[in-house]
């Protein structure tokens, strides 16, 4: 019998400010931190854009309003893991007092070039982070209402 295949579901969202994008500092576990924006797995039963706020407040403690949706992007690790990360664009409403997820460091406010800087070091987490960004400056996006969950 096949395994059964089952993609992880995520959410991620671009936050841009002035130039600058929310980014998060995670440590997993490796030698360095690594760097993403702030992005999850959607929790059971949860809708998509729940999912992307909830995963953005914990991750930094911004509160935001979402503007866009950039799409769906597909990403297949290393180590064969499927990822379909359901991806938004947001404008920062309002810093919240609350505790940071623990495995988050801490939180950057990062032009694209000093992103870039990290990706050439290999301190992204995901390759998907510089494309979204990139996808959002474009003009890349769809309304909300898009989403039927």
């Amino acid at each position: 019998m096949a395994a059964r295949w089952t993609p992880n579901v995520t959410v991620a969202c671009v936050v841009e400010r002035a130039g600058r994008y929310l980014i998060v500092e995670e440590d997993k576990g490796g030698p360095c931190t690594v760097f993403n924006q702030p992005a999850g797995h959607l929790e059971p039963h949860e809708r998509i854009i729940d999912g992307v706020q909830r995963e953005v407040r914990e991750e930094t403690a911004w509160r935001i309003l979402l503007t866009g949706y950039l799409g769906l992007y597909v990403h297949v690790a290393e180590d064969g893991t499927h990822f379909h990360s359901h991806s938004f664009e947001a404008a920062a409403l309002e810093h919240l007092c609350t505790p940071l997820d623990p495995d988050i460091v801490r939180t950057h406010w990062l032009s694209l070039e000093e992103i870039e800087q990290l990706e050439d070091m290999g301190r992204l987490r995901s390759p998907l982070v510089t494309r979204r960004i990139r996808d959002s400056q474009r003009g890349k996006r769809f309304p909300l209402d898009v989403l039927h969950d």
